[in-house]
């Protein structure tokens, strides 16, 4: 099979897998559509007296006063598990993508920002995917494919760069290790910016209580928001200081004030700041939380104005 071919069969893997996470998406809001909130199924509590140490007591039974509870029709589950099934699809599609354009250039197929765009997608759908094997993220679903469909539409239009060789300040072996290790905390980080704007507007109940209840409660989305947030620093440290070490082998300096590494140190600060906040009690989980969506603001500034208007050693990268 010739190069061209095999860059050809990536990109129909591409469109494969935008349509595919499509459906999926258009799945889940069906889930959310149909799941109706337990207190809106259920009528009343129903108190019965039992026996308890030979007198009685009152036990309320399971009933609408449970937030977190849902009802779920028939329809719902179908279509949470046809989306399930199309997400795990999709994320196979990303995947094959990048693996077929690599070896269409014989290279890592992480070279320019619309690799690294297709990169992050897969990255951000393992990290739903995966995380969807430990606890049921069903709810999740139509807020993770959104924003991963949209980040395909634009890398496979606006970004899209032919298959070709990498320039030589790229022929290194740090590229899959600083390249890889970044597109894997960018998707983790956008998995997490989707919790933390749920997290905000849940805690202030924006667009109805109703829909809420379909959803944890807002001091879950935090924790949760928290929990994916601990994963991708490290993962982002890690990013800044092989970014460094890689910058003392090509440019003869750890430090060279580019754009795109001053930008990378931007994002450690405010994430760090997030941790900060979160970690300290006098700070309001909405404030941390708010700094937590501003430096995934920054990842986006860094990926899209500093890649195209601040001229720097990372210019190549476009």
């Amino acid at each position: 099979m010739t190069d061209e071919i095999l860059a050809t069969n990536a990109n129909y893997a591409l469109w494969s897998a935008i349509l595919v996470l499509t459906l999926a998406m258009i799945g889940y809001a069906l889930h959310l559509a149909w799941t109706v909130p337990q207190r809106d199924a259920v009528e009343v509590p129903v108190r019965e007296p039992v026996a308890v140490g030979g007198g009685t007591a009152d036990v309320t039974d399971v009933a609408k006063g449970d937030d977190a509870a849902v009802g779920e029709s028939a329809r719902a589950r179908k279509a949470a598990g046809i989306a399930s099934t199309l997400s795990w699809l999709g994320a196979m599609l990303l995947l094959a993508s990048a693996l077929l354009r690599g070896l269409a250039t014989q290279r890592a197929p992480l070279g320019n920002l619309f690799e690294f765009s297709v990169a992050g997608a897969f990255f951000a759908m393992a990290t739903f995917c995966v995380w969807s094997t430990r606890r049921d993220l069903r709810w999740l679903g139509v807020f993770v494919t959104a924003p991963v469909v949209l980040l395909l539409g634009v890398a496979s239009t606006a970004w899209y760069t032919e298959a070709d060789e990498l320039v030589p300040s790229l022929k290194s072996y740090w590229l899959p290790i600083h390249v890889t290790v970044a597109t894997l905390s960018v998707g983790i980080f956008i998995v997490g910016a989707v919790m933390a704007a749920l997290y905000l507007m849940s805690d202030r109940q924006v667009g109805g209580e109703r829909f809420w209840r379909k959803l944890p409660p807002a001091a879950a989305l935090e924790r949760l928001t928290y929990s994916l947030h601990i994963v991708a620093f490290p993962l982002w440290t890690f990013t800044l200081i092989a970014g460094a070490i890689w910058a003392r082998e090509a440019w003869g300096a750890y430090w060279n004030w580019d754009p795109k590494e001053v930008w990378t140190f931007v994002i450690w600060v405010v994430y760090a700041a997030y941790l900060h906040a979160r970690a300290t009690k006098n700070t309001p989980r909405r404030t941390a939380n708010w700094i937590a969506l501003a430096g995934f603001a920054c990842i986006v500034i860094n990926y899209t104005v500093v890649n195209f208007y601040f001229i720097g050693q990372h210019s190549y990268a476009q």
